[in-house]
Parts: C-alpha cells; sequence; structure tokens
C-alpha cells in the first residue's frame, strides 16, 4: 500500500514532507493492538514515536495518555492512543490544552473526528476493535482532512475552552 497521508499541518514529517509524524500510546490493554499499528505505520514509511508504558501487564493510562498528548502537541504530531474500550484514553488526552482526541470505532467515526473536528489524535479500543478493522481506521484518520468552513468556528470554541 502506497503512503498517502496528507493530514493537515499535524501530519507532515520534516524529514520526508509526505510522511506523517505519529506519536502512539497505550495501557496494559491496548499493547497488543499498538505493537500491530507501530509496524505498519513504520513499514509505511512514517516517523512513529512510541510511549511506552512502564509495565505491559498493568499500569496507568491518564499518566501515559498526557505524555503522548503532550508530544502530540510538541511535535505538532498526529496521536494514535489505545486502550481497552479507548475512552478513558481519549478522556485523558483531551485535558491537555492543543489536543482534539476522538474515540474512533469506524472508519466513518474516523473520517469525521478528522473532517468536522479536526481532531489530532485518534483514540481505538482494543477489546472492541479488530486489528484489521483497526488498520482501515488509522488509515482513514490518516488520510483525512480538515474540512474547515463552518466547521472552524466550533473548533476554536473547542480549543478555548482548555486555553
Amino acid at each position: 500500500m502506497p503512503a498517502r497521508y496528507h493530514c493537515s499541518r499535524y501530519a507532515h514529517n520534516r524529514y520526508n514532507p509526505g510522511m506523517a509524524t505519529i506519536v502512539l500510546a497505550a495501557d496494559h490493554a491496548g499493547h497488543p493492538l499498538k505493537e500491530t499499528i507501530r509496524q505498519y505505520l513504520q513499514l509505511e514509511g512514517h516517523d512513529v514515536i512510541d510511549v511506552k508504558p512502564e509495565r505491559e501487564d498493568g499500569d496507568d493510562y491518564p499518566e501515559i495518555m498526557r505524555e503522548g498528548a503532550e508530544e502530540v502537541v510538541d511535535r505538532e504530531a498526529i496521536g494514535i492512543f489505545f486502550g481497552g474500550s479507548g475512552n478513558g484514553e481519549a478522556m485523558a488526552a483531551n485535558k491537555i490544552p492543543g489536543i482534539r482526541a476522538a474515540l474512533c470505532y469506524s472508519p466513518e467515526s474516523a473520517k469525521l473526528a478528522r473532517a468536522h473536528n479536526n481532531a489530532n489524535v485518534a483514540c481505538l479500543g482494543a477489546r472492541l476493535v479488530e486489528p484489521g478493522d483497526a488498520l482501515e481506521i488509522v488509515d482513514t484518520f490518516l488520510e483525512t482532512a480538515f474540512e474547515g468552513g463552518r466547521h472552524e468556528k466550533r473548533v476554536e470554541d473547542l480549543d478555548a475552552l482548555l486555553a
């Protein structure tokens, strides 16, 4: 599959302008799915930053997601975060100013998160999404551009909440 990601200013790798810089973060429940996605993204040539949990058998996801979210903001990157359901991961990430994390459970939810909300982090539930479906969700998230227009004011309002 050719590299084809054009995801607004967040996605561009400074070393290879057509490739995305992607931050991955996972708790113990999301770790196996994260590894599948990490390998795929690296094969596609993306610059992958892997925020690893202290222990794969148990950890506190809020700390890991905060660290991942800070990397996304600092690097103007895209984030893909993993947990059991993805809900707590999205909640934790959204506490960091500059993050718009969305729970993505289908390609359509990923597309709308990017197109309408300019989401810069996709959160996936490893207990709820099969690996093949996760690859499709990630591809859709990375391929979809923010539509702007009527959605711009809403995104600005979201960003103002944590400013």
